[in-house]
């Protein structure tokens, strides 16, 4: 299909990824006529939340927002079907489908929001109820635009619900998105006052503040951002675990009972505002709708040769789609940091000994293999059972991933041991967008850029004291002179590894080059200064008939 924005730009017309309702026939009834009724509008504010499983807990958003960065390069032969994204090589262009999945995925949400909030007066609601949900939508609303303009620059950008199809564009400065983004923001902060800290899955105040605190960052509104993070910290039902682990947790895996969460994607299968599993089969790189965060990054254990592990519950079918560089994996030390065993797995149990080495007299339960980021030597490696997998078994002495990337340790922090089989694609845990450490963070950053080092060490000594291993709480503090905006993001890996933030982290720090070429060595060979942005989808250019004045983002064909 070619489309501008949206040759799918009416409400009723959704992405590939559709439908997200289950919504009265759309042949015998109109939208205006739907949606002028308080069930029929509930649906459409549900839609607003749908698209949020395209981008939180998926293969795809992961793919945008964590490969290719300093922390993560591509893992298995194909790189979860996305090498482009890992290596910022010469596939990395217009024509690939993980690209037009995207733009269309959020252009979709994008109108869909606008369409809610031209309707609401007509939705026949009462008006407080009418009034949360307008503060719901504008909060969504402003989320997509920090997507697509994150991601894609000074694209297109309008707020009116657009009904049928459009082939001319326009670009928008991306100071023009934030405009909007802060007017969204600021509605939905009025219109969700009184709603409770955590309100099912649904948008709250308290999240529309800390999103807010977030945006500032990014605009380097360092004052606005410390005055709302600051707020949200101190509400009484937010706080941290006693451990890392803990907040991961399949025992706390839903948002509205976790300690952290602040506002999180819902994949309960029950959803009644994010829609069903079964609404979202067949989407890129994914078949189902579940969450998909605790495979991205595990390797091909089955494919040990004789190694007794096969695929169950807790150790789950893995998708091989990023892997650990070997600087980030010494980013922590983990003989302090409890965040370095609380993300990464490193050593697997016999769980099928008919495939183990039967001449070493191993049993089920026994180790199997370990995965190390350190060398071994051969007595140390010959006085072990089980196999290893040392460094240099998955790095070259430049920190290049070597082989088929199919070893290596594995980022187990999303693991769910509560599926039926191992062979479960997907998961029910929730997908945090925001959450409480990621406060702490933002405030030493905010801190520091605004000239205050000593407020800043003490938020990040907060955190690290948080995640230390007990008894080593002293040594993980700093002193303001290890304290630099380097430091914070080398925290903010350890703390938010995998939750999606990374690649834009890097980007609007003025850090992503340099961090991938000095920790990514895979990445670094091809990265150039156009990649800060992707490139916009051909078949929206095609589509075009003002091609002279939208035209591709530089550096792209």
């Amino acid at each position: 299909m070619k489309k501008i924005l949206l040759l799918l730009v009416s409400v009723m017309t959704f992405s590939s990824c559709s439908d997200f309702l289950d919504e009265t026939n759309r042949n015998s009834i109109t939208s205006d006529v739907l949606y002028s009724t308080p069930d029929g509008y509930e649906n459409l504010v549900n839609a607003c939340y749908s698209y949020t499983r395209l981008w939180y807990g998926k293969s795809s958003g992961v793919a945008f927002t964590e490969m290719g960065t300093d922390c993560y390069t591509g893992g298995g032969a194909d790189c979860g079907r996305a090498p482009f994204m890992a290596f910022y090589d010469e596939d990395l262009q217009a024509s690939q489908g993980l690209i037009s999945h995207m733009w269309n995925a959020l252009y979709s949400a994008l109108n869909t929001c606008n369409a809610a909030i031209a309707r609401a007066d007509a939705s026949g609601m009462d008006e407080a109820t009418k009034k949360m949900r307008l503060g719901e939508v504008h909060f969504l609303r402003a989320l997509y635009l920090h997507l697509i303009t994150e991601t894609w620059g000074d694209v297109i950008l309008y707020t009116d619900e657009m009904k049928s199809p459009v082939n001319t564009a326009q670009r928008t400065s991306v100071e023009d998105f934030y405009k909007q983004i802060f007017a969204d923001l600021d509605i939905a902060i009025a219109n969700l006052a009184g709603t409770p800290a955590k309100n099912n899955a649904r948008v709250t105040q308290l999240a529309a503040k800390a999103f807010k605190a977030r945006m500032c960052l990014y605009r380097e509104d360092y004052t606005e951002a410390i005055k709302l993070a600051e707020e949200v910290i101190a509400n009484p039902e937010l706080g941290f675990y006693d451990s890392f682990k803990e907040t991961f947790d399949m025992a706390n895996h839903e948002g509205q009972t976790n300690k952290e969460a602040i506002w999180w994607v819902d994949y309960n299968e029950d959803s009644n505002i994010y829609g069903a599993f079964a609404n979202f089969k067949n989407c890129y790189l994914h078949n189902d709708g579940g969450n998909h965060s605790p495979i991205f990054s595990a390797m091909s254990y089955w494919m040990v040769p004789n190694g007794g592990v096969w695929v169950t519950p807790d150790t789950h079918a893995p998708w091989v789609m990023c892997m650990p560089t070997i600087d980030f994996l010494h980013m922590f030390d983990e003989n302090i940091d409890q965040r370095y065993e609380g993300t990464f797995r490193t050593a697997w149990a016999i769980n099928d000994i008919k495939q183990y080495h039967i001449d070493k007299g191993m049993q089920t339960g026994d180790t199997a293999f370990v995965t190390l980021k350190y060398d071994v030597t051969d007595e140390y490696r010959n006085s072990k059972k089980y196999l290893i997998y040392d460094r240099s078994d998955m790095y070259d002495e430049t920190g290049k991933t070597i082989g088929t990337r199919d070893y290596f340790v594995s980022t187990y922090k999303f693991q769910d041991y509560t599926k039926a089989t191992g062979w479960e694609y997907y998961s029910k845990r929730d997908c945090w967008v925001l959450r409480y450490g990621e406060m702490y963070l933002l405030l030493a950053e905010a801190y520091l850029q605004s000239g205050n080092k000593s407020k800043a060490l003490q938020y990040i000594n907060d955190l690290r004291v948080k995640r230390a291993i007990a008894g080593h709480e002293e040594e993980m503090k700093i002193t303001e002179a290890d304290l630099d905006l380097d430091f914070i993001l080398d925290e903010r890996a350890r703390e938010l590894a995998g939750e999606q933030h990374r690649w834009f982290d890097l980007k609007r720090t003025g850090k992503l080059l340099e961090r991938v070429q000095k920790h990514n060595i895979n990445a670094s060979v091809n990265l150039k200064e156009y990649h800060l942005l992707r490139p916009i989808p051909q078949d929206e250019l095609d589509a075009l008939v003002n091609k002279d004045e939208f035209k591709q983002n530089p550096g792209y064909m």
